[in-house]
């Protein structure tokens, strides 16, 4: 029998605090997407509650009627002394930022910033379904360039694929997911330092998504973008939503490096009209007084990888797990199953447990599935118990 590991000293695993009958009381994608007899393991939603300091900052604000529009610059200033204690950057400038509605919307407005209309945007698959979904909307083009050997970039397959971007004049921009969803890689300093250098050399603009940067796991370094040389022109996106559970709350940050604040200053000022200004009270809170929530849970997810492998190894060897460095993702290589390219679907259909498909992940993903670990250890066990069931 695989051990549940118990919670760890200090505040309590945020991941081990709610019921399945209680979370099946919400309303959210993930609990109302599926009948109530499959077992939700799919969308970025956590099983947690909401870090004290952020119900606090929520009440406080309903119970003042204080539900306006958002001002004032304390979002960034909160998460600007977040990244200098977590991730040893005192480079955020507050005055180089700009609050968004959320991380893709963001995203989508530093694209029309930097490319216009039929302009590649070249990603790394498999990666995050929505980069497809929105750049093609936007009316770019999107451009692959695969993940190499042990989901790491290849900067040989990059360098090909900003050459072809850019041929004719044409603009470019590389849209960067780090950490890497749905691998977990978290990419070196020297690997993003060797974007930047290419990304120099080809005149291509990166805009990074860097949501997932709060969810690193322990021993594990986070290197910001705009941090590494040759980075200053990059535009990035972060947010407290993934790491505090708060994409209801809606709210990120665009940031610019020095070199490309000028493209930021042309932001079209109703942008900042979306964004939720309890959202961004929320975001503040977290990222100001809910780290020791955020330590707690990092612990738990640790726990969680740990788990999720040894149940692996036990019910399903077949499957092989590529070790996450960040997110609360995991990426299954399923194919050794011979249940073909959606081996979700199967999973879905004869085990009543839902996973995320690889398949919308772009090239990489066939044979894949994405699970959600940020579930409690026994929701994970009955997970992998019916998956295995529909492997049989």
């Amino acid at each position: 029998m695989t051990r549940i590991p118990h919670d760890t000293p200090g505040e309590p695993n945020p991941l081990r605090v709610l019921t399945p009958e209680r979370l099946r009381c919400r309303t959210s994608m993930k609990w109302r997407t599926y009948p109530e007899d499959v077992l939700p393991l799919w969308v970025a939603e956590m099983d947690v509650p909401l870090a004290p300091a952020v119900v606090r900052a929520v009440t406080e604000a309903l119970d003042l009627g204080d539900t306006g529009y958002p001002a004032g610059t304390a979002y960034a200033e909160a998460l600007a002394a977040f990244a200098a204690e977590r991730w040893d950057w005192p480079g955020l400038a507050v005055e180089r930022t700009a609050i968004v509605p959320d991380v893709m919307l963001g995203v989508v407005e530093m694209l029309k910033l930097v490319t216009g209309p039929g302009d590649p945007v070249i990603v790394n698959p498999p990666v995050y379904p929505p980069f497809y979904q929105f750049v093609e909307h936007l009316g770019r083009r999107v451009v692959e360039a695969p993940l190499g050997p042990g989901w790491r970039l290849d900067p040989d397959v990059l360098e090909r694929a900003f050459a072809d971007a850019v041929a004719g004049g044409r603009r470019a921009a590389f849209l960067l997911c780090s950490p890497h969803n749905p691998t977990g890689t978290v990419h070196t300093a020297e690997e993003l330092a060797a974007v930047a250098a290419l990304a120099d050399r080809y005149g291509v603009r990166v805009v990074a998504d860097e949501i997932h940067a709060p969810l690193v796991a322990p021993g594990v370094r986070f290197t910001p973008y705009l941090a590494v040389p040759g980075g200053e022109s990059g535009l990035s996106l972060m947010s407290a939503s993934k790491a505090w559970n708060l994409a209801g709350l809606k709210a990120a940050l665009a940031i610019a490096g020095p070199a490309s604040a000028a493209d930021l200053a042309r932001l079209p000022e109703e942008v900042s009209h979306g964004p939720s200004h309890v959202g961004v009270l929320a975001h503040t809170a977290a990222l100001r007084d809910g780290t020791g929530w955020l330590d707690a849970l990092l612990a738990g997810l640790e726990d969680n990888r740990h788990l999720l492998t040894a149940l692996l190894a036990e019910h399903l060897p077949a499957v092989r797990l590529h070790p996450a460095e960040a997110t609360y993702l995991a990426w299954l290589d399923c194919r050794a199953l011979g249940l073909g390219d959606d081996p979700a679907q199967v999973f879905l259909d004869r085990g009543r447990v839902a996973l995320n498909s690889g398949l919308p992940f772009g090239t990489g993903g066939a044979g894949h599935a994405r699970l959600n670990l940020a579930t409690s250890p026994e929701v994970l066990e009955e997970g992998v118990g019916r998956m295995a069931a529909a492997s049989a």
